[in-house]
């Protein structure tokens, strides 16, 4: 296939220019990147000093700049968090919470910071029932103050910028401020966001207000969304610091939203606010193909269920697999059934419940789950494994509820600071309750938590809420001895890849529980199909979680695989778009290949 490459030859984001190397409208490129490859764009962004990539052109640009004016790879990335809230309100910001996976080039050392939400006190799985003792049906679950925990990406973003970063936060916020103040235009996607979600917004007069035009209508595409109130927000928290939304007005404010919101009320008090910290924890770690790669550790189960899927392509052994085909789908499949099988029983907030990690990621219990993998595929739902280090605790398996609106950026810097981060609010638009003037929404994570709190037979489920704080034991450092409530399960899995011991990539995606899935496969795709990244982002995906198999349209149209694979006995349903990875690559020359998913508006830009 031939590709496009992209190299930037402008000197400032104001009159930045683009030159292209090779020919854009060769019918082929055209092609094989509609019919094989996906949407995406046609090749890498290249650049020689500093790389971001993010879901969206306004917010990489926001990073730009504080790379631009010598801030380093976490204030830009501190920078793009900020912008993402006007030019994506619905996908993440200081009202819900985010992993990040960083690398300090001046230490040597990979850090993974923890800024998941936590559950308030007294929130228990009784909290998902209604008034006569039945379960809420998720979809009103997850509207209204009770879904709503603990923000933590104010936090994590401060923190990041207090131990990692360069800039102050007044600096790096700056952009956003600008943005928010002139205002952005609605895409597309916010536009059929908001219609999507339309029903549970406009059950709050302020939320609704926040999302309709001049004339009280709602936004719609082209329309320029101004958010005074959200610039006035970040202009106190430029001034007052973490205090003030910790334990000062906005706190008060928070709480206040969440226990007289008019739709399902919630349980946060001031104390469950103040209490917050953002906690260092020690990142999982893992090899394939020679590289290491480190990921995020639990209450994520994202970083210990791709490392596993890797250890178990590695030893069922794949290069005899040609990419696409149906033997390699199959293979595909049946992995990440058996990792979910595995996910979905063990992993939880470790602080809470032990969950074996170091048993799911050795080589006797991996070559114990291949040994299942046969030429028929294997039909789910599978059964979990054995590993050594088990604990009592059963979580429940549903996954049908776990939201896939999250949102991913990486950015890499000249000293080669690397940082990987997925945030979120879960459901678009999280919980649709607004902090009142604030401009902003909370999030609705408490219903990423199983709603059983215990199987019929008495034992606890795992990924339950279960009301009370203990320490934060799996933490590092000071953090360790700090008390926290529980925190939600999670899919999000930014990853750090070496290679040699030198930093080779930062990648992650959004996506709910299919995440993990995608991120996996673009992984294999570049480190065990040597793929350019931007080839191997667009790749179609499939994705297993122990399920029914779903499929992205450019497989589905391939109709002499869909025959082979339904001659196996596998049938795919339509996945829609699956993620919207987000990746940066260190060549070996030292440039840097950035690299953003169409899926979801990606943009990937450096200087």
């Amino acid at each position: 296939m031939k590709v496009t490459r992209r190299i930037v030859c402008g000197l400032g984001i104001g009159i930045l220019s683009v030159c292209f190397a090779g020919d854009v409208s060769d019918p082929e490129v055209d092609r094989e990147v509609t019919e094989h490859f996906g949407p995406g764009a046609t090749g890498v962004f290249l650049a020689k000093n500093a790389m971001v990539s993010s879901v969206s052109a306004h917010a990489s640009l926001a990073g730009l700049e504080i790379l631009r004016k010598g801030g380093n790879a976490v204030d830009a990335a501190v920078a793009v968090q900020f912008a993402l809230m006007i030019a994506e309100p619905y996908g993440s910001g200081i009202g819900g919470g985010l992993f990040a996976v960083g690398y300090n080039s001046a230490t040597g050392k990979v850090y993974a910071l923890d800024g998941r939400e936590e559950a308030p006190s007294g929130y228990t799985a009784l909290d998902f029932q209604d008034s006569k003792g039945k379960l809420k049906p998720f979809k009103k679950r997850i509207t209204g103050g009770n879904s709503v925990g603990v923000p933590g990406t104010l936090a994590a973003c401060i923190r990041l910028l207090e131990d990692h970063g360069t800039m102050s936060l007044s600096e790096v916020i700056a952009p956003a401020i600008l943005l928010a103040n002139i205002g952005l235009p609605v895409t597309e996607t916010f536009a059929a966001n908001l219609t999507k979600h339309w029903d549970r917004l406009s059950q709050f007069p302020e939320t609704e207000r926040l999302f309709s035009n001049e004339k009280g209508e709602r936004l719609k595409a082209g329309d320029i969304h101004k958010n005074p109130d959200l610039a006035h927000t970040f202009e106190l928290l430029a001034e007052f610091g973490e205090e003030y939304f910790y334990n000062g007005p906005l706190g008060a404010e928070i709480v206040a939203a969440v226990r007289s919101s008019r739709v399902n009320p919630g349980k946060i008090t001031l104390g469950d606010v103040s209490n917050y910290r953002a906690v260092y924890r020690e990142p999982s770690r893992s090899s394939f193909m020679g590289y290491s790669l480190y990921g995020m550790p639990m209450p994520s189960s994202g970083g210990v269920s791709v490392s596993m899927m890797l250890n178990f392509l590695a030893e069922s052994g794949f290069s005899d697999l040609g990419w696409g085909s149906a033997a390699y789908i199959q293979r595909l499949i049946d992995i990440q059934n058996l990792v979910f099988a595995d996910r979905n029983f063990f992993m939880a907030d470790a602080d809470f419940v032990q969950v074996p990690v170091e048993g799911l990621l050795c080589e006797d219990y991996t070559r114990e789950r291949v040994a299942l993998l046969k030429d028929a595929p294997l039909p789910p739902p599978l059964s979990h494994g054995t590993p050594p280090g088990l604990s009592g605790e059963r979580p429940a398996t549903n996954l049908k509820n776990e939201s896939s609106h999250t949102t991913h950026f990486s950015v890499v810097d000249r000293d080669r600071n690397l940082i990987s981060v997925t945030s979120t609010i879960e459901q678009h638009f999280g919980s649709a309750v607004p902090v009142k003037g604030r401009g902003f929404l909370l999030n609705n994570e408490l219903t990423d938590f199983n709603s059983r709190g215990s199987h019929k037979d008495g034992q606890k489920v795992a990924n339950a809420p279960e009301g009370q704080k203990t320490e934060r034991k799996t933490s590092l450092g000071e953090d360790a001895k700090s008390m926290g409530g529980k925190r939600p399960r999670s899919s999000m899995s930014p990853f750090l890849v070496f290679r040699d011991g030198q930093p080779f990539m930062a990648i992650g995606s959004p996506g709910g529980s299919r995440i993990i899935g995608v991120t996996f496969q673009t992984l294999v795709n570049v480190l065990g199909y040597n793929m350019e990244l931007q080839e191997a982002i667009n790749a179609p995906r499939v994705i297993a979680r122990n399920n029914k198999p779903e499929g992205e349209s450019p497989l589905l149209r391939k109709e002499a695989l869909i025959k082979e694979l339904e001659e196996k006995g596998i049938y795919l349903e339509d996945a829609g778009a699956a993620g919207a990875v987000q990746a940066v690559l260190i060549r070996k020359d030292g440039w840097l290949e950035g690299a953003a998913d169409s899926r979801r508006e990606g943009f990937a830009i450096g200087f």
